[in-house]
Order: structure tokens, then sequence, then C-alpha cells
């Protein structure tokens, strides 16, 4: 198969901009709240975004396998499959939060290399592919070049859950090591990192349809997307987003547990 990244980097902008707008009809407005097993909330509007971003994909691009959040997987062993999170931040959509986001991430052989974060509320859209380079609304953006933890802005989605995964002893270090720790989180975390608004985002735990557009996102805007033990891996359940420069100090910072 002969596989375009700029015709899917364009492609997730504008599925991922469709299916994000429309959660604007719900957004601050009604919508139908419930609770999965694990006690995850998700709503109509999870699901309308999600339907309509599978119907796009695979109106343009038959054959290409999806998996979704919400409504699971399709041909999931195809050479090129699409990763949907219609709403990440749901908690922060429920309580008329804007910073939650759409995230789409294309596989290739298994492998990330086209990543999309949309904004709805704000209007922010981020979109990378390997070798193309990241862009925040059609500008290139980078990662801020902050050399010490003492300078670094630490971004997390909630502090319970460093606990919960066996991460308090590190996380207290680096509240301790950093200028300011902010729970503005969730991929809206990753996409301030992406765009040098911030140092460091760390999610102690993340789903496949959570992590597949950060990796090309952050990498390709010159940072580094690993997990807390340092593998270049979107499948371990955690993730850790930051410049090259404060990579490996982190890591030893995780390492010591």
């Amino acid at each position: 198969m002969n596989i375009d990244l700029q015709q899917l980097m364009d492609a997730a902008k504008e599925f991922g901009k469709a299916g994000g707008d429309s959660t604007l009809n719900y957004f601050n407005s009604s919508f139908d709240l419930e609770f999965k097993g694990d006690q995850s909330p998700v709503t109509n509007a999870d699901r309308e975004s999600e339907s309509i971003i599978r119907k796009l994909i695979k109106k343009h691009f038959l054959g290409h396998g999806i998996i979704g959040e919400e409504f699971g997987a399709e041909n999931e062993d195809s050479e090129v499959v699409w990763v949907l999170d219609p709403i990440d931040g749901t908690q922060s959509f429920i309580h008329g939060v804007p910073l939650y986001t759409t995230l789409i991430g294309i596989l290739i052989n298994n492998e990330p290399k086209v990543g999309m974060i949309y904004a709805p509320a704000t209007g922010e859209l981020v979109a990378a592919a390997q070798g193309l380079g990241c862009y925040l609304n059609g500008e290139k953006c980078r990662v801020r070049e902050c050399k010490n933890l003492s300078d670094a802005t630490f971004l997390s989605t909630e502090v319970t859950t460093f606990d919960t995964y066996g991460f308090i002893k590190p996380f207290e270090k680096l509240l301790d090591e950093t200028r300011i720790h902010r729970t503005w989180g969730d991929a809206y975390g990753h996409m301030l990192v992406a765009t040098g608004r911030a140092d460091v985002m760390i999610d102690p735990i993340l789903n496949l349809w959570d992590a597949a557009a950060l990796m090309p996102v952050i990498t390709e805007a010159g940072g580094s997307f690993t997990d807390l033990d340092g593998k270049p891996t979107i499948k371990t359940g955690n993730g850790l987003s930051c410049n090259t420069l404060l990579k490996e100090t982190i890591l030893t910072i995780f390492s010591d547990k």
C-alpha cells in the first residue's frame, strides 16, 4: 500500500475537527451522562463525535482499520489503523471546562505515525506526521528549550493516580524540583508541552486511544514521548511528554519508586 502521510494528516485534521465540533452542541448545554463499568463517564456527545469520525474514515479510506474508545475495533489487522478518542477529558467536558480534546492517532504497521489533538472549545488544533513536523493551527510549533527542572512547568491530569499506580514518591520529588505544578491535564497538557507552553506532562495511566496521537505530536515538535520506564511506546499504560533536555533527569527520578 502506498501511504501518503501528508494526506493522512490532512484527513485527521478534517475528520477530528468534524467530530470535535459536534461536541460543542452539548458543551455547557444538555447531554446524556452515563458511567461505564470502571466508573468513567461517557456522554452522547462522545458517541456522536466518534460516529462522525468513523463514517468519514470509512467513506474516504475503505479498508483502513479503526479502534475507538466508544465503539471498539474494526479491521484492526489492517496496515493502517485509526485510533480514536472522541472526547479525551470527559470530566472537563461534563463540568463545563474547555480543556477537553478530540484525539486521532494513526498507526501504520502498528507504529504511531500521525497524531491530531483538537480542543474544540478553545479552537486549538495540533497535528503532526512523522518527518513532516508539528503544527498548531497551521503554524509550526516546538517544545520549549527548558534545561532545568527548577525552571520547568509540570502538568498532570490528577494527583491521586500517582499513588494508585505506585508513583507517589517520584511524583513528590518532581513537585519539589519543578518550578510549578498544575493539573491542566489529559491530552490538553501534552498539547501544551508540544506548543512550548509547559515543559513536562505525565500520565500514570493511559489507554491506547489516549496515547496514540501523543507520540507523533510530541516527537515532531522536537520533544520526547516515552513511558515512565523510558521506552518509546504507546502501549504500556502510562506516558511522559517533555523536551529532550529534561528527559533523562525525569526518568532517573521515576526509576526510584
